[in-house]
């Protein structure tokens, strides 16, 4: 195997080692990733290529650079055994590295997008259909609590009613408003 490295020429040697550099450093981080190793366990070199900007369109990032070199590699080498010249091997090989950079910066983007701060918005729970959980006191005389369903989790919160009459457990009840300091106001469902 080392005979034929040798007989390569300097550009195809060059190829060579960078994409066996390159790829043998994105199996690291893939096996790395898979095992849940994350950047701060290693020294989060993207920290400080980041400047830790946020969720924000990250182009030069380790993981994009290393993706970038790996293709950049591959594409070099399959286009001189393709039989093409050395300025379309390198042409195609950049262009292919810039396309493999932008998608993973877009897909890192879109994914980071996906994530919720996970705060309760009382107001989303207007119109929440629920069920007692612990007896309302008619005409506001008692805060009791409701159990509804608020950003897809069942919650138990604290309500009061403008009902004529206790709320009891079970009884089933939809939320017509939201007091500013996150107290339902609800009524029985008909």
């Amino acid at each position: 195997m080392l005979d034929s490295f040798y007989q390569l020429n300097s550009f195809e040697k060059t190829y060579w080692i960078i994409t066996a550099v390159f790829t043998l450093i994105f199996l690291f981080v893939l096996i790395g990733a898979f095992i849940g190793v994350d950047g701060d366990d290693i020294g989060n070199v993207d920290a400080e290529i980041d400047a830790d900007t946020g969720a924000s369109f990250q182009f030069f990032t380790l993981k994009n650079l290393v993706a970038f070199f790996t293709i950049f590699g591959w594409t070099g080498i399959a286009s001189i055994n393709a039989g093409n010249s050395k300025l379309i091997t390198i042409l195609i090989s950049i262009t292919c590295g810039l396309i493999m950079m932008t998608i993973m910066a877009a897909m890192f983007y879109y994914i980071s997008k996906l994530t919720s701060s996970g705060t309760l918005k009382m107001k989303n729970a207007l119109n929440a259909i629920g069920e007692v959980y612990l007896t309302v006191g008619a005409n506001r005389s008692k805060i009791g609590k409701v159990q509804v369903k608020v950003q897809g989790a069942l919650r138990e919160l604290e309500a009061l009613t403008d009902f004529n009459e206790d709320l009891t457990q079970g009884n089933v009840i939809k939320v017509i408003e939201v007091t500013n300091n996150g107290i339902l106001i609800i009524e029985p469902q008909k």
